[in-house]
């Protein structure tokens, strides 16, 4: 099987192209190393899979010296004739799509990047699959599509119609534009839509890897709501494990589905919708608290009000995933924090 991964120096790009390398399958990995963060953290999870950081250039293959079946190349989703060619040369199998924008917050600021990477780079992705035949398109959606949606817990089969983000309102594009291609061109897709994730070799943005840096260095961490909400915080191995089962369960019709009373999750053409998360939100102030045990020490906490673009809660409904591919993730919240500070005291505090 040959896949090409996007994103693959990414947190959850990263982890996913070593599991499949693992297993033995061949990976073409694709990132453009942006500076949305730190590059030298993308340029540790690449070493971490054999390719050198001074090998890495533009549109030029580096092979990897860990994995035989591993080539990464440093690319634009955006650059519609690199990927059209891409796409011709590699005669891949299937397609996981992790590259994005990301960031609720910084969308905000910078919403222009979000259109060019995670619409109109998308796009490339989806032409490239309709015209060489790809057997599966799995790509990242995120909880943030569920928005003012006030049920709980967040279901696939709900409506996502009030995003609250400009990041979220491209990921939501994401599935819009997916369903057409299954649709119109017959192109199995499957969107996931991941919540908070994380785990070793986290993206520094987020709150778990935000904490822990202030917490072992001694400085404050901002508490956004005054610590009042809650998070389905999801492991890095849960995730992956996720991903790979979906990628290995083509999205087929639903035989059942019907146009008087549609399910959003589901179509008469090849595609689905999933949430991964763990499905036991955690309250942010144990969440710190289980950081703090990690840490050894108490933080100090400047508490804030909401942020623009945040939400309350997050809750994901995993029965779709369950029911339809056998799976649920598990991780402890107590185990999987030990884990990734511990991570952070090895790499980060050598």
């Amino acid at each position: 099987m040959k896949i090409l991964v996007t994103g693959s120096a990414g947190f959850i790009g990263f982890h996913t192209v070593k599991k499949l390398l693992q297993r033995g399958d061949k990976v073409v990995g694709l990132d453009n190393i942006n500076d949305y963060y730190d590059i030298n953290l993308k340029y540790g999870r690449l070493a971490e899979i054999g390719i050198v950081r001074e090998a890495v250039d533009w549109y030029k293959f580096v092979q990897s010296s860990e994995y035989p079946g591993f080539r990464f190349i440093r690319m634009n989703l955006e650059d519609k004739q690199a990927i059209q060619m891409l796409f011709a040369n590699e005669g891949f199998d299937k397609v996981i799509n992790l590259a994005a924008q990301a960031g609720v917050r910084y969308s905000i600021q910078n919403p222009y990047t979000y259109v060019s990477s995670n619409v109109d780079g998308f796009l490339n992705i989806l032409e490239g699959c309709r015209h060489h035949h790809i057997k599966h398109l799995v790509y990242a959606s995120s909880s943030s599509v569920y928005g003012l949606n006030g049920k709980v817990s967040f279901s696939e089969h709900d409506s996502i119609a009030h995003p609250v983000s400009l990041y979220a309102a491209t990921k939501k594009s994401n599935e819009l534009m997916a369903h057409t291609y299954s649709h119109l061109y017959d192109v199995p897709t499957t969107g996931l839509r991941f919540f908070t994730v994380y785990g070793p070799w986290g993206r520094p943005d987020m709150s778990p890897f935000l904490f822990t840096d202030a917490i072992l260095n001694n400085r404050s961490i901002k508490v956004f709501n005054n610590g009042d909400m809650l998070r389905d915080f999801t492991y890095i191995d849960d995730i992956v494990e996720g991903v790979i089962r979906v990628l290995d369960n083509i999205a087929t019709p639903n035989p059942d589905w019907n146009a008087v009373t549609p399910d959003p999750a589901t179509s008469p053409a090849p595609y689905r919708i999933y949430n991964i998360g763990n499905s036991s939100p955690v309250k942010l102030m144990d969440f710190i608290q289980a950081i703090e045990l990690a840490c050894g020490h108490e933080a100090e906490k400047n508490f804030l009000p909401m942020q623009l673009g945040d939400v309350y809660q997050t809750n994901a409904d995993t029965t779709l995933l369950q029911t339809d591919i056998g799976y649920k993730p598990c991780k402890d919240i107590v185990e999987g924090v030990k884990e990734t500070v511990e991570w952070y005291k090895n790499y980060l505090l050598k």
